[in-house]
């Protein structure tokens, strides 16, 4: 028998998100290490859950704020080997290649500034990651005008295109 719960994940203002599987403890320790060594200067926090032994969040960051909102959100997930990265400074681009390049890294299921829910089953084992929910449906197709918007915003956001 599986029930389901959607839950929903704080993202702070200014803020983005991972979500992803693993199944290491030394994730938490590769997972700084990656955003560090990406971006010194953007800050962060993240939180994993561990599925077996103590079944500890672990956690670690450079900011106090984001780590707890880390924490919080695999709290609120409460699945094992789940990872929840929150910063701030840098967009998920820039890590994802080096997050799902780490050997303990499964799966990333999310990575957004969107609001996101993470759709949980639960079992008599346990809670397990189902999918995700993020953002909003499509409202039309883009016209000419749109595309123009859409890669005005792009040269802005990835100052090496012209």
């Amino acid at each position: 028998m599986v029930n389901f719960e959607v839950v929903n994940l704080t993202i702070p203002d200014e803020s983005n998100i991972i979500v992803g599987q693993t199944h290491f403890i030394k994730t938490i320790e590769d997972l700084y290490e990656v955003m560090m060594t990406v971006s010194p200067s953007s800050k962060f926090g993240i939180a994993f859950n561990e599925a077996s032994g103590v079944c500890l969040i672990r956690h670690d960051g450079n900011d106090e704020e984001l780590e707890g909102i880390a924490i919080e959100n695999a709290q609120r997930i409460g699945a094992g080997h789940i990872f929840v990265v929150i910063m701030r400074g840098i967009y998920p681009i820039s890590v994802m290649n080096a997050i799902k390049s780490l050997q303990e890294v499964c799966n990333v299921y999310a990575a957004t500034a969107n609001p996101l829910q993470v759709v949980v089953g639960i079992t008599d084992q346990g809670r397990g990651v189902m999918g995700v929910i993020d953002g909003f449906p499509p409202k039309g197709v883009e016209r000419d005008e749109d595309i123009s918007k859409r890669k005005m915003l792009l040269r802005q956001i990835i100052k090496y295109k012209r």
